[in-house]
């Protein structure tokens, strides 16, 4: 199978904006902070390539998956913590078009990108506290190490920053070509 090579806007027109149009969340007017910030997420996480974990510099892997690197454990919690007392919520994650019926395994992160953004976004929702308004791109890769990456977490703001601040404009330029 050939590899997908995205660009920020192909990404998030094909797989970010599916993702918040199934979920239904956020008001029109938080759309755009909340597309920059899986965007960003996205580009932090894996650089819009790795759908696995990279390997450390022993050998081993990490169990993170997809282009939004959740780990098992955290796709599971949001199921079980979350979506489980959520019930209309769960449902129009389920309705997600091209899941099987039922509850999705962490595994399908890896291949339902559109699956693996909507877990983000309710990893994201979870969160306490308001997200960041759009083009506020510190309080985004503070807000994205605080609440997704954490304190324990190996990535750091300002690489966070960086590469969203350069997808900005090249997604804007994007989406008015498109």
């Amino acid at each position: 199978m050939a590899e997908i090579v995205w660009t920020p806007g192909k990404f998030a027109a094909q797989v970010i904006d599916p993702a918040l149009a199934a979920l239904a969340l956020d008001p029109p007017d938080r759309l755009t902070g909340v597309r920059q910030l899986l965007l960003g997420t996205a580009l932090q996480e894996s650089g819009l390539r790795h759908l696995r974990q990279l390997a450390n510099r022993d050998g081993t892997r990490g169990p993170a998956l997809g282009y939004f690197q959740m780990e098992p454990a955290t796709h599971d919690d949001i199921w079980q913590t979350f979506l489980a007392f959520r019930p209309a919520l769960a449902a129009r994650v389920r309705a997600v078009p091209g899941l099987a019926a039922g509850q999705p395994k962490a595994e399908v992160l890896v291949h339902h990108h559109v699956y693996a953004a909507v877990m983000a976004r309710l990893r994201f929702r979870r969160a306490p506290g308001v997200l960041p308004a759009a083009g506020d791109v510190r309080a985004m890769g503070a807000y994205w190490k605080a609440h997704y990456n954490t304190m324990l977490g190996k990535g750091r703001a300002s690489e966070f920053e960086a590469k969203l601040a350069a997808a900005l404009p090249a997604l804007s330029s994007e989406l008015s070509a498109g």
